[in-house]
């Protein structure tokens, strides 16, 4: 003070100049280390973000497989002991894709984060609950093995809980789940590329497919035999692939007769399965997994492309029917599809009957009724398949415009043995007059049938009693016996067999 006054001598402007740096020094360390520290902490908060991402579900908060797979394998390794075993849960819920269809996937978005809550609900403090992704979520829980009834109670209260109604935008949504739950007590051995959490999965999530097949909305444990029909059924689907790639689909056909003259008039064309591995193989079997995995609609066409080119042979009164898929009937262009088959084969719109089961109904009454009338304009016959069976009611009957009903086979086997169904045939018939309806009949299996039909009215019928189902060239063959093939093909036919077996009369062999 007394050299900045004036009083005394300078300061050592070394011994200055060195203080100064050193207090810049400490005030460029401090600084520098507020920085570091405070990237430390963004570092430390980023990693943590990452690991959250990494292990949670971005739309729900509960852990994401990743995460569960790893936690479910600790505890299996660590904690699974003779008095503690792991139910493993897969929760899958019914029909979401009709729900994001219907209402828009922000409700759908709704949909799944409530469901979350609501299983969280009802797990126990132990138990972990995970997304897998879509509309799948996972969970497990710690159980005595004496004890696999408490595990089913909690299951059945998430069932329970799920399906209470949820309200989005003044809308009500109502969703049911199926379940499928695996038990540590099942790991019996591994898949070299497998975990035991990944095996237990597995065999969770083959149980909860068992349970949808069941009619959905319930559960089931795995048992080894869910694993062998899904084996079954994945084989089935490749089949089903690859025959419709290499053509392994044919039309079989069945008789139709008017039951007043006896005499045929037309045919029903009905797909088998020529399968290398399984050989003949029924409809029941394969129509409904190609509806499933989408493949009906080319399956079909195909079929139906076969059996103009096998019917132009015929004489060409006889008509043919064909049976529709309700799968089919959600393509707004069914009609168009099978018109461009009709011009593609020149094969006559009259000649051709398309058959609608009820279910094919049920969805849209006005895209039906635009198919129906599209068809009818050039000249196809649409008809009701298997009335009485289903939902159809008579102002469905009168406002949409068939051409004839087929009452099913069911209604006709009943003619022998209860008179109500004598009664209940009667009265479908007489509606069926009311509404200038004509009548199949289907089912027809014997004599004693066929005569009771008979008294009851004009109509067409068809079942076993005149011939099981046929191939084309069986078929060709009847035809040609009855004198019922197209005149041009008649004369090809004789002129087939009055070849000799080298191609030609009287040529023999060297």
């Amino acid at each position: 003070m007394r050299a900045w006054t004036g009083a005394g001598s300078a300061p050592d402007t070394i011994l200055t100049t060195t203080l100064l740096l050193n207090i810049a020094l400490i005030l460029l360390g401090w600084h520098r280390y507020r920085q570091i520290n405070e990237e430390l902490n963004q570092s430390r908060h980023s990693e943590e973000e990452a690991r959250k991402i990494a292990d949670q579900d971005h739309l729900t908060g509960c852990a994401n497989r990743r995460n569960f797979v790893r936690s479910l394998d600790v505890e299996l390794d660590e904690r699974c002991e003779a008095e503690r075993a792991y139910a493993i849960i897969v929760v899958d819920l019914d029909n979401f894709k009709q729900i994001n269809d219907l209402n828009g996937h922000a409700a759908g978005d709704q949909v799944l984060l409530a469901t979350a809550r609501r299983i969280a609900r009802v797990l126990p403090s132990e138990a972990m609950l995970a997304r897998l992704g879509g509309d799948e979520f996972v969970c497990y829980m710690p159980y005595c093995p004496a004890a696999p009834q408490h595990v089913e109670a909690a299951v059945a209260r998430m069932i329970d809980e799920v399906s209470r109604p949820l309200t989005y935008h003044d809308q009500t949504i109502e969703v049911t789940i199926s379940i499928g739950m695996a038990s540590s007590l099942n790991l019996d051995g591994l898949l070299d590329d497998s975990t035991p959490a990944q095996e237990l999965m597995h065999k969770a999530d083959i149980a909860m497919y068992h349970a949808k097949k069941q009619g959905k909305n319930g559960f089931y444990w795995f048992e080894s035999s869910m694993e062998n029909e899904l084996r079954y059924r994945n084989e089935l689907e490749a089949g089903i692939r690859r025959g419709v790639r290499e053509g392994e689909f044919v039309p079989f056909y069945e008789q139709q007769i008017d039951l007043q003259t006896g005499e045929l008039v037309g045919f029903e064309m009905l797909a088998r399965w020529n399968s290398p591995e399984l050989g003949l193989v029924g409809p029941d079997v394969f129509i409904p997994i190609a509806e499933e995995i989408g493949a009906i609609g080319e399956l079909s066409e195909a079929l139906i492309a076969q059996a103009f080119v096998d019917a132009k042979e015929w004489d060409p009164k006889l008509t043919l029917s064909v049976n529709i898929s309700p799968v089919q009937m959600r393509d707004p262009w069914f009609a168009q599809k099978i018109l461009k088959l009709l011009v593609k084969h020149r094969f006559p719109p009259d000649r051709l009957e398309i058959e609608l089961t009820e279910s094919c109904l049920l969805e849209s009454t006005g895209l039906a009724r635009s198919m129906i009338t599209s068809l009818r304009n050039q000249g196809v016959n649409v008809s009701l398949d298997d009335f009485g069976t289903g939902y159809s009611s008579l102002s469905q009957l009168r406002s949409l415009p068939f051409d004839r009903l087929k009452i099913d086979r069911s209604f006709i086997a009943e003619l022998r043995e209860e008179a109500h169904g004598a009664r209940l045939v009667d009265a479908i018939i007489a509606m069926s007059d009311g509404l200038e309806l004509p009548i199949t009949a289907e089912g027809i299996e014997n004599d004693e049938v066929l005569e009771l039909l008979k008294r009851m009215g004009s109509m067409k019928g068809q079942g076993y009693h005149y011939g099981r189902p046929e191939p084309a060239n069986l078929v060709r063959e009847r035809l040609s016996a009855a004198g019922r093939l197209k005149p041009a093909e008649r004369a090809n036919v004789i002129a087939l067999d009055a070849l000799g077996p080298l191609g030609g009369p009287g040529k023999r062999a060297g």
